[in-house]
Protein backbone atom coordinates (compact mmCIF):
# COMPACT_ATOMS: atom_id res chain seq x y z
CA UNK A 1 0.00 0.00 0.00
CA UNK A 2 2.66 2.18 0.13
CA UNK A 3 2.57 2.71 -3.06
CA UNK A 4 -0.83 3.76 -3.40
CA UNK A 5 -0.20 6.67 -0.82
CA UNK A 6 0.50 9.44 -3.97
CA UNK A 7 -2.22 8.37 -5.83
CA UNK A 8 -4.12 10.05 -2.48
CA UNK A 9 -3.24 12.90 -3.03
CA UNK A 10 -3.29 13.42 -6.61
CA UNK A 11 -6.87 12.52 -7.26
CA UNK A 12 -9.72 15.67 -6.73
CA UNK A 13 -11.14 16.38 -3.70
CA UNK A 14 -9.33 16.05 -0.21
CA UNK A 15 -9.35 12.86 1.78
CA UNK A 16 -9.10 12.41 5.66
CA UNK A 17 -6.11 11.09 7.16
CA UNK A 18 -6.48 10.48 11.01
CA UNK A 19 -3.86 9.51 13.77
CA UNK A 20 -3.58 6.53 15.62
CA UNK A 21 -1.32 6.22 18.61
CA UNK A 22 -1.73 2.32 19.24
CA UNK A 23 -2.64 -0.64 17.25
CA UNK A 24 -6.02 -1.03 18.56
CA UNK A 25 -6.75 2.58 17.40
CA UNK A 26 -5.19 1.74 14.28
CA UNK A 27 -7.67 -0.90 13.58
CA UNK A 28 -10.48 0.88 14.46
CA UNK A 29 -9.99 3.71 12.16
CA UNK A 30 -8.77 1.16 9.49
CA UNK A 31 -12.90 -0.91 10.02
CA UNK A 32 -14.45 2.61 9.46
CA UNK A 33 -13.48 3.28 5.39
CA UNK A 34 -10.47 5.83 5.82
CA UNK A 35 -7.67 5.19 3.11
CA UNK A 36 -4.56 5.93 5.27
CA UNK A 37 -3.34 6.78 8.62
CA UNK A 38 -0.42 9.08 10.33
CA UNK A 39 0.82 9.17 13.43
CA UNK A 40 1.01 11.58 16.00
CA UNK A 41 3.74 12.41 18.16
CA UNK A 42 2.70 13.64 21.73
CA UNK A 43 -0.06 10.71 21.48
CA UNK A 44 2.23 7.94 21.42
CA UNK A 45 4.30 10.19 23.80
CA UNK A 46 1.35 10.41 26.44
CA UNK A 47 0.28 6.67 26.03
CA UNK A 48 4.13 5.77 27.35
CA UNK A 49 3.93 8.83 30.20
CA UNK A 50 6.50 11.20 28.79
CA UNK A 51 6.13 14.44 27.62
CA UNK A 52 6.09 15.51 23.58
CA UNK A 53 9.92 14.89 22.64
CA UNK A 54 11.01 12.78 25.29
CA UNK A 55 10.23 9.93 23.07
CA UNK A 56 14.15 7.78 21.88
CA UNK A 57 14.58 7.22 18.10
CA UNK A 58 14.22 3.37 19.12
CA UNK A 59 10.86 4.14 20.45
CA UNK A 60 9.51 5.96 17.49
CA UNK A 61 10.68 3.11 15.20
CA UNK A 62 9.25 0.36 17.06
CA UNK A 63 6.50 2.68 16.82
CA UNK A 64 6.39 2.77 13.19
CA UNK A 65 6.89 -0.69 12.77
CA UNK A 66 3.67 -1.73 14.79
CA UNK A 67 1.21 0.61 12.96
CA UNK A 68 2.94 -0.28 9.95
CA UNK A 69 2.12 -4.23 10.67
CA UNK A 70 -1.57 -3.10 12.48
CA UNK A 71 -3.52 -2.61 8.85
CA UNK A 72 -3.08 -2.88 5.50
CA UNK A 73 -3.28 0.99 5.17
CA UNK A 74 -0.31 3.37 4.51
CA UNK A 75 1.02 4.88 7.23
CA UNK A 76 2.87 8.61 7.27
CA UNK A 77 4.66 9.36 10.23
CA UNK A 78 6.06 12.37 12.14
CA UNK A 79 9.35 12.54 12.19
CA UNK A 80 9.29 16.05 13.93
CA UNK A 81 12.58 17.61 13.20
CA UNK A 82 13.60 14.42 11.91
CA UNK A 83 15.99 13.01 14.52
CA UNK A 84 18.80 15.95 14.23
CA UNK A 85 19.46 19.72 13.69
CA UNK A 86 21.80 18.92 10.34
CA UNK A 87 20.69 18.19 6.64
CA UNK A 88 22.50 14.99 7.08
CA UNK A 89 20.92 13.76 9.80
CA UNK A 90 17.54 14.61 8.44
CA UNK A 91 18.66 12.35 4.99
CA UNK A 92 19.30 9.35 7.04
CA UNK A 93 16.14 9.55 9.26
CA UNK A 94 14.73 9.27 5.55
CA UNK A 95 17.03 6.09 5.06
CA UNK A 96 16.24 4.82 8.28
CA UNK A 97 13.11 4.95 8.69
CA UNK A 98 11.68 4.04 5.10
CA UNK A 99 12.81 0.59 5.91
CA UNK A 100 10.17 -0.11 8.53
CA UNK A 101 7.49 0.78 5.60
CA UNK A 102 6.28 3.84 6.09
CA UNK A 103 4.99 5.21 3.14
CA UNK A 104 5.51 8.78 4.19
CA UNK A 105 6.37 11.49 6.65
CA UNK A 106 7.15 14.94 8.06
CA UNK A 107 9.74 16.90 8.72
CA UNK A 108 9.25 20.22 10.83
CA UNK A 109 11.53 23.17 11.61
CA UNK A 110 10.71 23.51 15.37
CA UNK A 111 14.32 23.24 16.40
CA UNK A 112 13.49 21.71 19.85
CA UNK A 113 14.24 24.59 22.29
CA UNK A 114 11.88 27.64 23.52
CA UNK A 115 14.89 29.99 22.79
CA UNK A 116 15.10 29.71 19.48
CA UNK A 117 12.46 27.55 18.55
CA UNK A 118 12.29 27.80 14.46
CA UNK A 119 15.76 27.10 12.60
CA UNK A 120 16.85 29.82 10.28
CA UNK A 121 15.87 30.18 6.63
CA UNK A 122 19.06 28.62 5.03
CA UNK A 123 19.58 25.88 7.23
CA UNK A 124 15.69 25.11 7.67
CA UNK A 125 15.72 24.76 3.29
CA UNK A 126 19.12 22.75 3.83
CA UNK A 127 17.18 20.17 5.82
CA UNK A 128 14.04 19.55 3.23
CA UNK A 129 16.70 19.38 0.16
CA UNK A 130 18.43 16.88 2.20
CA UNK A 131 15.50 14.90 3.01
CA UNK A 132 13.75 14.91 -1.09
CA UNK A 133 17.26 13.89 -1.88
CA UNK A 134 17.15 11.24 -0.02
CA UNK A 135 13.39 10.25 -1.00
CA UNK A 136 14.64 10.62 -4.67
CA UNK A 137 17.77 8.02 -3.79
CA UNK A 138 15.42 5.23 -2.74
CA UNK A 139 13.80 2.73 -4.61
CA UNK A 140 10.28 2.63 -2.69
CA UNK A 141 8.11 5.81 -2.57
CA UNK A 142 7.97 8.40 0.09
CA UNK A 143 5.74 11.00 0.40
CA UNK A 144 7.88 13.62 2.23
CA UNK A 145 5.65 16.70 3.97
CA UNK A 146 7.70 19.62 4.86
CA UNK A 147 6.32 22.05 7.92
CA UNK A 148 6.78 25.36 8.85
CA UNK A 149 5.99 25.18 12.50
CA UNK A 150 6.31 29.02 12.91
CA UNK A 151 2.25 29.69 13.64
CA UNK A 152 3.17 27.57 16.73
CA UNK A 153 6.05 29.58 17.77
CA UNK A 154 4.76 33.27 17.96
CA UNK A 155 5.11 33.77 14.13
CA UNK A 156 1.87 35.99 13.35
CA UNK A 157 2.86 37.34 9.23
CA UNK A 158 1.15 34.95 7.44
CA UNK A 159 3.10 36.33 4.38
CA UNK A 160 5.99 35.10 6.26
CA UNK A 161 5.00 31.07 6.70
CA UNK A 162 3.96 31.58 3.28
CA UNK A 163 7.64 32.57 1.84
CA UNK A 164 8.78 29.19 3.78
CA UNK A 165 6.11 26.81 2.77
CA UNK A 166 6.97 28.12 -1.00
CA UNK A 167 11.01 27.20 -0.36
CA UNK A 168 10.45 23.71 0.72
CA UNK A 169 8.00 23.66 -2.29
CA UNK A 170 10.90 24.72 -4.16
CA UNK A 171 13.29 22.46 -2.54
CA UNK A 172 10.69 19.61 -3.40
CA UNK A 173 8.63 18.70 -0.86
CA UNK A 174 5.42 17.01 -2.15
CA UNK A 175 3.15 18.01 0.75
CA UNK A 176 3.49 21.41 2.52
CA UNK A 177 1.77 21.91 5.90
CA UNK A 178 1.53 24.86 8.68
CA UNK A 179 0.19 23.91 11.44
CA UNK A 180 -2.14 26.47 13.71
CA UNK A 181 -3.98 27.51 10.62
CA UNK A 182 -7.43 27.75 12.21
CA UNK A 183 -9.18 30.46 9.76
CA UNK A 184 -10.87 29.07 6.55
CA UNK A 185 -9.44 32.81 4.79
CA UNK A 186 -5.57 31.97 5.89
CA UNK A 187 -6.22 28.43 4.72
CA UNK A 188 -7.30 29.28 1.70
CA UNK A 189 -4.66 32.00 1.25
CA UNK A 190 -2.01 29.59 1.88
CA UNK A 191 -3.38 26.82 -0.64
CA UNK A 192 -3.53 29.59 -3.09
CA UNK A 193 -0.18 30.79 -2.57
CA UNK A 194 1.20 27.34 -3.24
CA UNK A 195 1.31 24.32 -6.04
CA UNK A 196 1.99 20.77 -4.17
CA UNK A 197 -1.04 19.12 -1.90
CA UNK A 198 -1.25 21.24 1.46
CA UNK A 199 -1.98 19.29 4.46
CA UNK A 200 -4.17 20.76 7.21
CA UNK A 201 -4.65 19.25 10.94
CA UNK A 202 -8.13 19.89 12.54
CA UNK A 203 -7.69 22.06 16.01
CA UNK A 204 -9.94 20.19 18.52
CA UNK A 205 -12.15 21.30 20.24
CA UNK A 206 -12.76 24.77 17.60
CA UNK A 207 -12.69 23.33 14.13
CA UNK A 208 -15.96 25.04 13.00
CA UNK A 209 -15.56 24.01 9.73
CA UNK A 210 -16.14 20.52 7.49
CA UNK A 211 -14.26 18.31 4.99
CA UNK A 212 -16.61 20.51 1.85
CA UNK A 213 -15.20 23.67 3.39
CA UNK A 214 -11.24 22.57 3.30
CA UNK A 215 -11.74 21.09 0.28
CA UNK A 216 -13.29 24.47 -1.30
CA UNK A 217 -10.26 26.00 0.27
CA UNK A 218 -8.00 24.15 -1.61
CA UNK A 219 -7.20 21.67 1.08
CA UNK A 220 -5.95 18.13 0.29
CA UNK A 221 -4.93 16.20 2.85
CA UNK A 222 -6.89 16.56 6.44
CA UNK A 223 -5.12 15.21 9.70
CA UNK A 224 -6.55 15.39 12.60
CA UNK A 225 -3.22 15.15 14.87
CA UNK A 226 -3.70 14.23 18.89
CA UNK A 227 -7.23 15.24 18.48
CA UNK A 228 -8.86 11.71 18.72
CA UNK A 229 -6.34 11.07 21.55
CA UNK A 230 -7.53 13.61 23.52
CA UNK A 231 -10.92 12.97 22.95
CA UNK A 232 -10.18 9.44 24.12
CA UNK A 233 -8.31 10.31 27.26
CA UNK A 234 -10.17 13.01 27.85
CA UNK A 235 -13.14 10.74 28.13
CA UNK A 236 -11.51 8.29 30.52
CA UNK A 237 -10.22 11.53 32.88
CA UNK A 238 -13.60 12.84 33.33
CA UNK A 239 -14.98 9.37 33.77
CA UNK A 240 -12.67 8.54 36.48
CA UNK A 241 -12.99 12.26 38.23
CA UNK A 242 -16.50 11.57 38.84
CA UNK A 243 -15.59 8.48 40.07
CA UNK A 244 -13.11 10.03 42.44
CA UNK A 245 -15.25 13.35 43.13
CA UNK A 246 -18.50 12.37 43.60
CA UNK A 247 -18.46 8.04 43.78
CA UNK A 248 -20.65 7.83 40.54
CA UNK A 249 -20.42 5.88 37.59
CA UNK A 250 -22.40 7.55 35.03
CA UNK A 251 -19.99 8.25 32.80
CA UNK A 252 -19.32 4.65 31.89
CA UNK A 253 -23.04 4.55 30.04
CA UNK A 254 -20.90 5.58 26.90
CA UNK A 255 -18.67 3.09 27.07
CA UNK A 256 -18.26 1.11 23.62
CA UNK A 257 -20.15 -2.28 24.12
CA UNK A 258 -17.55 -5.32 23.71
CA UNK A 259 -19.70 -6.44 20.88
CA UNK A 260 -18.49 -3.39 18.08
CA UNK A 261 -14.61 -4.30 19.83
CA UNK A 262 -15.32 -7.86 18.76
CA UNK A 263 -16.70 -7.21 15.49
CA UNK A 264 -13.87 -4.56 14.71
CA UNK A 265 -10.94 -6.92 15.91
CA UNK A 266 -12.54 -9.86 14.47
CA UNK A 267 -13.50 -12.27 17.78
CA UNK A 268 -15.90 -14.03 18.53
CA UNK A 269 -16.51 -14.15 22.03
CA UNK A 270 -18.95 -11.29 22.57
CA UNK A 271 -21.25 -11.76 19.12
Amino acid sequence: MVEGFRVLHERDGAFVIPNPWDVGSARILASMGFEALATTSCGMAYTLGLPEGAVTPDQQMDHYRTLVAATSLPVSADLEKGFGDTPESVAQTIYSVAKTGLAGGSIEDHTGTAEKPIFEDTLAVERITAAVEACRGMKQDFVLTARCEGLLWGWTDLSKVIGRLQAYEKAGADVLFAPGLQDLGAIREVCASLTKPVNVVIEMPFAEFGISDLADAGVKRISIGSGFFRVAYGAMFRAAREVADKGTFTATQTAMKFEAFERMFGGTKWL
